[in-house]
């Protein structure tokens, strides 16, 4: 019998395939790379004869699309202003895609699970139906676009002002610093990052926090201009997201302070107030941001590891920032302390959690641990990079944070396939995991018996 909508031809089976919600993300970051890709291979787009190297230009593209910042070549020297124009482009694309595109997806599992989950995800999202997406994603540019001109107009003035360039240097410098600020991509116009800069607080704390607002998310910024007075009224999501991002920043700026505070070849030989700022950075930059004013290379092992740490946890959903997600983290956290209290349920403040929402959150997780450890391995067998390099850029890559300490470059091209890899799933392999996972959920129709195997 044929079918009421029509005869199924490869290509209409081909475009509901891709244009599949949870396939949609992964295919449109995948074209954008490509895109940046073909442009960076531009003559123009690189300095020197010819066009630039295909890795170079592929895995600065991944890089720039998913707004990482990781580099296997010095950004300030290899291209051409012509690139950094293109790799802007790139990132603030990528950034604004991100947010948007994994809003967007909330809607759709909405709709896909019921009336109900549907009617969660738009009042979620502030959202009555939807046909309020376009306003929406209106508001999303309008935002991240006035957000970036003002950090522009401070970090121009701060260039033109204390650094005596030239007011077209000075604007475009601001300019640059301000859509990779807010959309966490660490590229740099500088050969040594943000060295040179290092302990001014006009222009590290301005990109710092440039970085943190963009790794809190738009909905939780729409909420928080709404309902910032009263706290009791925000959702869980927010919640969760900012005071897990703020207890993320403490933790990490108190411990690179006083894992870095007598290593003289990182702060050690800093003033105690450019030793604050710069900390205040560290407690920053490793959640997705990728400027660094200090070495990463040589900084303690207590830092490093931390980084790692704070890479693979990322910032929070639907925003610019990569990792599991703040959220994700945070309700596992949940779960330990509800098995150690003996409660029945996972609760957070008023409201439960429910188990497939606590599935999905494992699942993440594992699989993220075994695609990081997996990819650490493959580093360490195919380079001569030591275990806490190897772990260190294995999580900037996934965590989309572009940190590194200074061995990018130098890996083979295996290597930086496998970070290339690991940039794209830590940016769009997240979101489109937790769609998949929350689309697949189906009511059982009968219940096994159940039987405990020994733990620990």
């Amino acid at each position: 019998m044929a079918s009421v909508h029509g005869p199924r031809t490869p290509v209409s089976a081909i475009r509901r395939t891709v244009l599949h919600p949870v396939r949609l993300l992964p295919v449109t970051f995948l074209l954008g790379s490509l895109i940046g890709t073909a442009l960076l291979m531009i003559p123009a787009a690189h300095n020197g004869k010819g066009s630039a190297d295909i890795m170079a230009a592929s895995f600065t593209s991944v890089s720039a699309v998913t707004v990482t910042g990781l580099v296997n070549v010095d950004t300030a020297t290899y291209w051409t202003t012509f690139g950094h124009v293109i790799i802007l482009l790139l990132a603030q694309i990528g950034g604004f895609g991100i947010v948007t595109l994994a809003t967007i997806l909330g809607v759709f599992v909405g709709g896909r699970l019921g009336l109900r989950s549907r009617m969660a995800a738009q009042v979620d999202l502030h959202l009555t139906n939807l046909g309020d997406v376009v306003p929406l994603l209106k508001r999303i540019a309008l935002v991240m676009l006035a957000f970036e001109l003002v950090l522009a107009a401070i970090l121009g003035w701060r260039f033109r002002t204390e650094y005596d360039e030239s007011w077209g240097d000075a604007l475009w410098n601001g300019l640059f610093y301000a859509v990779m600020g807010f959309n966490n991509a660490g590229f740099t116009l500088h050969t040594d990052s943000l060295v040179g800069f290092a302990g001014d607080a006009w222009l590290i704390l301005t990109i710092s926090v440039a970085v943190f607002v963009g790794a809190v998310g738009f909905p939780v910024l729409a909420e928080l201009f709404r309902r910032w007075r009263h706290p009791s009224r925000w959702t869980i999501h927010t919640r969760l997201t900012v005071w897990g991002s703020l207890l993320l920043f403490v933790v990490g700026a108190v411990t690179f302070g006083l894992a870095e505070w007598n290593n003289s070849a990182t702060i050690g030989t800093m003033s105690t107030f450019d030793k604050v700022v710069t900390s205040i950075e560290g407690g920053v930059m490793p959640r997705s941001g990728g400027f660094a004013s200090v070495d990463y290379g040589q900084a303690t092992q207590e830092t490093t590891l931390i980084g790692s740490i704070m890479m693979f946890i990322g910032g929070g959903s639907a925003s610019t920032a990569g990792g599991i997600k703040i959220t994700t983290f945070l309700l596992l956290a949940y779960v330990i302390l509800a098995e150690v209290r003996g409660d029945p349920e996972v609760a957070i403040g008023s409201r439960k959690i429910g188990s497939q929402t606590l599935r999905q959150a494992l699942t993440i997780a594992l699989l993220a641990v075994m695609l990081v450890a997996t990819s650490t391995l493959a580093l360490l067998a195919l380079g001569d990079v030591s275990t806490d390099e190897a772990l260190f850029e294995c999580s900037s890559a996934f965590g989309t944070a572009g940190l590194s300490m200074g061995v990018t470059g130098d890996l083979p091209a295996a290597s930086q396939l496998i970070l290339m890899f690991l940039m794209f799933v830590g940016r769009v392999g997240t979101v489109a995991a937790a769609s998949a996972l929350a689309l697949r959920g189906r009511p059982r129709r009968f219940h096994l018996p159940e039987e405990r195997p020994i733990i620990g």
